[in-house]
């Protein structure tokens, strides 16, 4: 009984000073904020939307278009704009982003992988996805063919981009008035599905 007394000082003591450790680093800072500051953490992530029966259709305003099914919000936009001195593809993805997001939208499809800045940028009471690249921008070809094209927002989800030829058309009267030319781009064949 005697050997059982000694033996639970000892693993006292060792249960103790294994409490006694001292923290990680020196200069150890407590990370949890302060009551009174707001945890600057980002928004849940949102479902990729359903793109089925959305079509490309021109908008009021000319050389732009709007993404969606018909009657309800679109879901994404593509426009010609000028900006820094020259002709723009403006693109915005109807989701809302966390005031001072920063991201890059990924374009893939027509045999091409693009990967396009965007910001989040305050529309109205909204603040949503947008960016813009030069037209020259040769990753613009992934939206330029016949086929479909996903664009994937981290936190906005994957956004299918249903096969058209209206995107094509706007980026060719966007580069031909770059380089001061008539704005009627030839028609690109339909898609065969």
């Amino acid at each position: 009984m005697r050997a059982a007394q000694v033996r639970f000082p000892i693993l006292a003591l060792a249960i103790t000073l294994a409490g006694c450790q001292p923290p990680a680093a020196e200069n150890y800072v407590d990370r949890k904020p302060a009551s009174d500051q707001k945890s600057a953490q980002a928004s849940a992530p949102l479902p990729s939307p359903d793109a089925q029966g959305a079509v490309w259709a021109e908008a009021a305003s000319a050389q732009r278009l709007l993404y969606g099914k018909p009657g309800e919000q679109p879901l994404f936009a593509l426009a010609c704009i000028e900006a820094d001195g020259g002709e723009h593809v403006q693109f915005t993805r109807y989701a809302p982003a966390d005031e001072g997001a920063k991201a890059f939208m990924a374009l893939i499809g027509n045999g091409h992988v693009a990967r396009l800045k965007v910001d989040a940028t305050e529309m109205g009471e909204a603040t949503l996805w947008q960016g813009s690249t030069p037209v020259g921008n040769d990753r613009l070809e992934v939206l330029t063919g016949r086929n479909a094209v996903e664009a994937t927002i981290p936190g906005a989800g994957t956004l299918r981009l249903n096969a058209s030829n209206a995107p094509a058309r706007l980026i060719d009267a966007c580069r031909a008035a770059a380089e001061g030319q008539p704005s009627d781009a030839p028609d690109r064949p339909a898609n065969p599905e």
